[in-house]
């Protein structure tokens, strides 16, 4: 089966030195290259600054298998094999590109959010940490979730999600069944239990730098994780099925509203840039 992808290499890219790379997946109905539209191009800033290689795959007919056993799209219905397209994708960035092996990362919206979540329970070889926006675990999914490893992750979740429910259920959009999910604070639970983190999170207010958005956000972060890894979440009240810092892509009135007090790509880098897979003692350290 052909597969595609949109790469970006930053121009300061050199043979002889090895890079991180991020990858980023696009929710239900999406693509890769629509994702550079969503994160306003940040990300692809950001690694011309940073100088690190994101790739934007494309999953079968817009979406991902990302475990909820749907019927209704081709990716879960033929069971494709999506987690074994980013690990044989992965393998191909190392043989074009100089890729960091131990630095290698997911994050996506909704779809592609659980999609990184399944890549946590099932590639914890390759993944270093996962970034979920807008997104929370399946039930399926948690039922069949066992990580090699403690892996650090971090949720960017909206109160008001339309879609994916914040209090968990079904997920929402239309007349037709899309399965169910945890709600943030099961998932963020699972993540917890899984990396034996303190039950108790630090939290604080990031400033309301935009009154007018109608938003507001709290970050929560659960450390004394087992192997230096962290659970992070930023709780953005009034929150939709946005991006942070990114476009409206849909009306409020559909999606609800993108939080601009803070800018997810930033937050995004800011956390993955520091998360290593030690190798030797198969490890993650800060």
């Amino acid at each position: 089966m052909e597969r595609t992808y949109t790469l970006y290499v930053p121009s300061s890219y050199v043979e002889n030195k090895s890079y991180p790379l991020i990858i980023i997946l696009h929710g239900g109905g999406g693509t890769g290259e629509g994702m550079i539209k969503l994160t306003n191009n940040g990300f692809n800033t950001l690694a011309e600054k940073e100088g690190f290689i994101i790739a934007y795959p494309d999953g079968i007919e817009n979406h991902w298998n990302d475990g909820r056993g749907l019927t209704q799209y081709r990716a879960h219905r033929e069971n494709i094999d999506d987690v074994g397209f980013i690990s044989d994708l992965i393998d191909h960035l190392d043989k074009a590109l100089n890729i960091d092996g131990t630095r290698v990362y997911a994050t996506g919206i909704s779809n592609g959010g659980m999609m990184a979540q399944r890549l946590a329970c099932e590639m914890t070889d390759k993944i270093a940490a996962i970034g979920v926006i807008s997104s929370a675990m399946s039930e399926n999914l948690s039922l069949a979730c066992s990580p090699t490893r403690p892996i650090s992750v971090l949720i960017i979740a909206g109160t008001d999600d339309p879609l994916i429910p914040y209090e968990g259920g079904e997920i929402g959009f239309g007349d037709q069944e899309r399965g169910t999910v945890l709600s943030i604070l099961q998932t963020v639970g699972f993540w917890v239990s899984n990396n034996d983190c303190s039950s108790t999170p630090v939290m604080r207010w990031e400033k309301d730098t935009d009154p007018r958005d109608g938003t507001k956000v709290r970050r929560e972060i659960y450390s004394e994780c087992e192997d230096g890894t962290e659970v992070i979440v930023y709780v953005v009240e009034g929150g939709g099925h946005t991006w942070s810092g990114g476009m409206q892509y849909l009306p409020i009135r559909i999606i609800g509203r993108t939080s601009k007090d803070i800018d997810a790509n930033m937050i995004l880098w800011d956390f993955f840039k520091s998360r290593v897979i030690h190798r030797s003692i198969g490890m993650v350290v800060l």
